[in-house]
Formats: structure tokens, sequence, C-alpha cells
């Protein structure tokens, strides 16, 4: 690489360029002043360069090396030479070599206290990070990072593109319509009264593609979505998302496989290929009480529901003769856990709504616990060989409803699978889960929510139990899971307006309503609209996972923070009144009232 101030970036002199004049440009990230000789690391994002000032130089030279601050933007001109021996650094790609200044310029002097060392082992709070993020990201990882990003959006379009699909931008600025979580609106000043909607996602849109013709369509999309923050969440975040027509669920797995293969070997040069593993959701809930169960490794949940139901024990007969399910798992070497061990167990069990967590104990032979005297040692045995517990392991019952039970016994799983060290580093299982119920009760509402969005196709053979029994139906719907995380949804979607109207009145949408909120889209579907199916993946997700990272904030440029907020911009802010009369928009005095109410009222 050559430019007018550079002639190569601080990553990439060796030793066949010793005796070159060369100019280099980059951040200071270090000066040490022996005495004699004044040494800087000069790095940019390619690397790091160690830049040797010797006191033959100009005195103004000198002055200048000494005087220059971390961070601080330099341009160096000098030769390259190759470092004395004992000297080199292997560590660095540059390590063998080293630049003898002739001259030194300041190009952007930084202030001489920062606010945040530049340091993946110093880390500043998440606060301070984030509000200098343009100096976070000068960060070896954080650059790393979004050096993987690039090359995961690289290897995507251009496998999408191989394959024939064509990169179409959907609007920004859309029809408001329930998607799940609250939409982001934009005022219109033309249109006094009317609001933009910012994009949960392109869904829409990509069907409306599918009916125009363009028959494989993606796009890496941001999409905006209100809803409250957590570590793998932002308001904004980036979806991979393909719509195909004249498609079943096979061609979409293939595809997405396909993007999932490529997305890792451009990143992290990992070879992940397919076919991933297949599973029912009925099947994942029943083993892994999860609908994005980790793979990684075993404890899986076992039933015992028909052991324990003539037992003694009065919480094990009541919850069996009401319908509810006995469900186990076994932690390995875990018998010797204490009561304050047991206990937390038990709260984590009771966040996902189980009223208790019981315990055995596997010792000697012997099974031991505080029920263990409500149930015969045969039953005991048996339970024990089901679950196949070893001397030392620790059994965990919860009896409770079939939801229930299995979600918390889930939970306890993946946390216990954490805690053990059950999970293998550098490992990455991928698995389909399918056949998902196409609705679910909501009891709060007292009515059905679809289960993922309102345009998946029923199965065929379902069709007939749409208005009769909807806990039945299923959706031709499917999710990917790696490591026991969601990273994306998909489905073939319903190419019939009667269909869709069908579905929409089963979770209480009238066609009024209907046609208020999704009128345009009906109509379209009454001008040839082909079986067409899609998925979205979560960009942000994969490649957090992909990179073992914690948060989604470490892949993304400039994130917010947990309360929404982006520190480096101090966003949201407020906006000058008179932007409120051309937005036809009059803000209540919120002045003095408490912050609920003030949220409530104003």
């Amino acid at each position: 690489m050559s430019y007018v101030l550079r002639t190569h970036t601080c990553g990439e002199l060796a030793a066949g360029n010793v005796g070159e004049t060369v100019a280099l440009c980059g951040w200071v990230q270090s000066v040490r002043d022996h005495g004699g000789l004044i040494f800087v690391d000069l790095r940019d994002r390619y690397g790091r360069t160690q830049v040797v000032v010797s006191p033959d130089l100009s005195e103004d030279i000198l002055e200048r090396a000494r005087s220059i601050h971390r961070e601080s933007a330099i341009r160096v001109e000098g030769i390259v030479s190759e470092r004395p021996e004992g000297t080199k650094n292997p560590s660095i790609s540059t390590g063998d070599v080293e630049v003898m200044a002739s001259n030194i310029e300041i190009i952007g002097d930084a202030a001489p206290v920062l606010p945040m060392e530049v340091s993946d082992e110093n880390l500043a709070n998440e606060e301070v990070r984030l509000r200098y993020r343009y100096i976070d990201l000068r960060r070896p990882s954080l650059q790393a990072n979004m050096m993987a990003r690039h090359r995961a959006a690289m290897a995507v379009r251009n496998y999408l593109s191989a394959q024939g699909f064509l990169e179409i931008q959907t609007p920004l600025l859309v029809r408001s319509t329930p998607e799940g979580a609250r939409d982001f609106v934009v005022p219109s000043r033309n249109f006094p009264g009317k609001f933009y909607a910012l994009p949960q996602s392109p869904q829409l849109y990509k069907q409306l593609l599918m009916i125009a013709g363009f028959d494989r369509y993606f796009q890496i999309a941001p999409c905006f979505r209100d809803e409250d923050q957590r570590a793998d969440r932002q308001l904004v975040h980036s979806q991979i998302d393909i719509e195909m027509s004249f498609c079943d669920e096979e061609d979409v797995f293939s595809v997405v496989e396909g993007i999932i293969s490529a997305a890792f070997k451009g990143a992290i040069g990992a070879d992940v290929k397919g076919p991933f593993l297949r599973m029912t959701y009925d099947e994942a809930m029943e083993r892994f009480g999860s609908d994005k169960p980790d793979m990684r490794f075993g404890m899986e949940l076992v039933d015992l529901t028909d052991l324990v139901a003539d037992s003694e024990f009065g919480i094990f007969k009541s919850v069996c003769a009401t319908g509810g399910r006995v469900r186990g798992i076994s932690a390995p070497g875990c018998a010797g856990f204490s009561r304050k061990q047991i206990d937390d167990l038990t709260e984590l069990a009771r966040i996902y709504r189980a009223k208790g967590l019981i315990t055995l104990k596997v010792e000697g032979g012997e099974i031991q616990g505080s029920v263990a005297k409500h149930i015969s040692s045969d039953t005991l045995g048996e339970i024990a060989s089901r679950l196949g517990s070893a001397d030392g392991d620790l059994i965990l019952i919860i009896a409770d409803t079939p939801e229930v039970s299995a979600t918390a016994l889930g939970h306890l799983r993946r946390y216990l699978g954490k805690e053990l060290g059950l999970i293998p580093k550098g490992d990455y299982k991928l698995l389909w889960v399918t056949d998902f119920p196409l609705f679910e009760w909501n009891p709060d509402d007292g009515r059905w929510d679809p289960m993922h969005h309102i345009f998946t196709m029923p199965r065929e053979g379902d069709l007939e139990l749409l208005e009769s029994d909807p806990a039945s139906v299923k959706g031709r719907q499917y999710d990917l899971v790696l490591n026991g995380t969601e990273l994306g949804s998909g489905s073939i979607r319903i190419n019939d307006p009667a269909i869709q109207k069908r579905v929409m009145n089963v979770i209480g949408v009238t066609p009024e309503e209907a046609e208020e909120k999704f009128g345009f889209l009906l109509r379209a579907y009454q001008y040839g609209g082909p079986i067409h199916g899609g998925f979205a993946i979560g960009f942000d997700r994969l490649l957090a996972v992909m990179l073992g990272l914690e948060s989604l904030r470490d892949v993304i440029a400039f994130p917010q923070n947990a309360a929404g907020v982006s520190l480096v911009d101090d966003c949201p802010n407020e906006i000058d009144p008179k932007q409120w009369k051309e937005l036809h928009l009059k803000l209540e005095d919120c002045a003095g009232k408490p912050d609920a109410e003030a949220r409530s009222d104003c």
C-alpha cells in the first residue's frame, strides 16, 4: 500500500525492506527516552513498527520526538534497518526491523492526559469506553472484531451473488405494522399528524419483491426495535436477510448453510459445513427444555413421570394427577454441592416459574435426600438408572406443568454446563429447529399470538385445525441455533390471501384491521404470488458467538449502552423547539414531575 503521505503501513515492513527509505503514518503507542536513543512505537490497524530517533538528528527533531504525547497521530520518514541481535521482537510481524528516523511530523497532537488506555489488558469501565469510543476502537481486539465483521460480510455477499441472489435495499421509512417490538416512529413535516416507522425487519418488502419477480433477494439490513437493552440486543442491529421464490424448506436450509459456512471461513478461517443437525421443536423441548439447545454437551432432560406417579411423595402424586410432568437431569460430580449452591440452583429454577427443586445425591451406592424416604428404593434405583447417574452425581428434579418443568430444568442444564466446564472451547454446533407451533396462548390478553409472525404458512395437514384447534397447528417455520444461541428465524410464507385472513382471524385481527394494517400486502397477493420462503440471520449475534464474545457491543462500531444511550454523541438529545413546530408536535411540560410520572404523562 502506498499513498502520498505514507509508503507502507505499520504492519508491512520486514527483512526484505532493509535499506529502503520509507514513510509511515500512525498513532504513537509509546515513547521511550533512553537518554541517547528515543524509541517510538508507531501503530495503525495493520500492526506496529518501532521507530528509532538517533541523537545525531537536529535538536528540533529530537525535541519534537521527546514532546510527543501517546496516541498522537504522526508521520515518520526514515530508513529501514535490521534490529540488532537480542532486540528482535517475535510477537509482532515487523519485529525483525526498525525505522531509523530522519524526520518526524506531528499531524494531530493528543492531549497529555488520556481518558482511557488503549489496551486490551487494562480496560476502562464501559461508560468511559463508549463515551470515547473512537479511542476504544483503537484497541487491537476491537479492530480485529471490525475486520472479522468486514470479512464475514464480504464472504456472505460473494457467496449469495454466486448463487444468483440480488442485493436490493428495502425502504427505511415504512408503514408502522405490528411485528412484536415497539416501532421507532418518525413524524412527517409534510403530513401533519402522520408518522413513518423505522423497519423492525424488511419482512413485508421482501415478500413484495417475490411477487415482483425477483426470485432471489438478499441484503445486510439494519433493523430498528424499540425494546429493552441487554448484552445480546441493540436498538439497531443488522441481519442477513434473504428470500427465495419457488422453494421449500430444503432449498432455504441449503442456502443458509452456505451463508454460515462462508461467514465462518471469511471471518475466522474455520470450516463449518452442512448439513447441520435437525430437530423438531417438540423434541428440543422434551430433551433439552429449550427451543435453542446447546448441543455441545449432554445432560439431557429425562422424563420420570411414569416412575413416580404412584409414589408416596405428595408433590409427585399431585403433579402427575393434574397432567404435569416430573423431569430430571444428572449433574456429574456435584453430590458434594453445599447448601448454598443448591439454594442458588433452587432460586434459578424459581426465576423460570418452578415452584421448587428436588435434589438427590448418589453417594456410596446409595441415593440420599430429604424426599428419598418417601420413595421406594427400587424406584430410586430406576430414577438413577434412567438418568445415567453415577456415584458422586447430583440428581435435580422439577415437578410442575409440562412447560415449566421443561423450561426451568433447561435453564439449570445450561447454567451447570457452563459452571462445570462441560462446554468445549472452539466447538461450533449448529442446529435447525423445525415444526414450531404456529400459535402460542397469551394468558394476559386471553388470545392466541403468532409464535413467530403472522405470515408463516401452516403445515398443509393442519389447515383444517386452524379454527378448531389452534394449539395443534404447526407452522412451516424454522430457527437456526448456534451453541445455544438463536441466530435467526425463517419460514415458508403464506401466499394465499384466504389463508392469510384465516390466520389473522385466529389471533383476533378483524377484516377491517387486516385491511388497515396489511391491505397493501393482501392486495399484492391477488396478482400472482409465488410460493416463497426466507430467513434472517442476526449478523451481530453470529459474529459475537463466532468470536466468543459476551456482548454484541464488541462487534458494533458505535453501540448504545444498557440504557439505549449512545454516549459517544449523547444521543438521544433534545431538538430545537423550531423543529417541534415544523413537525406539528407539542411537548407537554414534564418539569418537576417524578421520572415514572413524566414517562407516562409526557
